[in-house]
């Protein structure tokens, strides 16, 4: 059990900022606290509307201060001599590059845009069980896009082949398109842990990549 914490805590998802304070990426903790302890990025929080920012030694002094009082949305990191809060938000000292503008196509882009469900039935299902299908087959010129490839269950995929919907008789629950925001990201800010993301997510950047 304590394992399963651990690894949840590590994958858990960190916002990371350009030196200049605009996001630009997101990395899981295991990243984040190296990029922390080598010195090459800082930890910000914010409480009562004011910006702090730690280094790693600092953010552990912080974090033996708040151990005892600490809240159950809250994920921590037991090392063998300390215990560390997970933070939420870092800042790269060095780096001032500039995130994408445009939502990278790809699988796993994709099944959030569609919440998991596959188009045709309507019925949500694990990743594994998932698959890419081309409106237009790729045999007929369709093109790999996000206006031409929708979430489909394996059942689905297998039943509509080489065809277009019209002609497998099958129904489009909507019409796909490119999101404007990242589908991913809306996901996490969904949940309550991550709401101080919101800060620095205005919706030009909403099309900054998880890693």
């Amino acid at each position: 059990m304590e394992n399963a914490t651990l690894s949840r805590a590590l994958n858990a998802s960190v916002l990371v900022l350009n030196r200049y304070y605009v996001a630009v990426h997101i990395i899981t903790v295991r990243r984040a606290f190296i990029l922390l302890y080598r010195d090459l990025a800082e930890v910000v929080q914010i409480e009562n509307g004011h910006y702090g920012t730690y280094d790693f030694e600092s953010w552990l002094a912080l974090s033996e201060m708040r151990v005892q009082t600490r809240e159950t949305a809250e994920d921590w990191v037991r090392a063998v001599s300390f215990e560390i809060e997970v933070p939420r938000i870092l800042r790269l000292t060095e780096y001032d590059r500039l995130p994408r503008q445009t939502l990278r196509f790809n699988r796993r882009n994709l099944f959030a845009r569609d919440n998991h469900s596959c188009q045709y039935c309507g019925r949500t299902f694990p990743t594994h069980q998932l698959s890419i299908d081309h409106v237009v087959p790729r045999s007929r010129g369709g093109e790999t896009s996000w206006e031409n490839a929708v979430c489909s269950c394996l059942n689905c995929n297998t039943k509509k082949g080489g065809r277009t919907p019209q002609e497998a008789h099958m129904h489009l629950l909507k019409h796909p398109a490119r999101p404007t925001h990242n589908p991913m990201l809306a996901m996490k800010l969904s949940n309550p842990k991550y709401a101080s993301w919101r800060t620095f997510l205005p919706n030009a950047n909403w099309a900054i990549e998880m890693r």
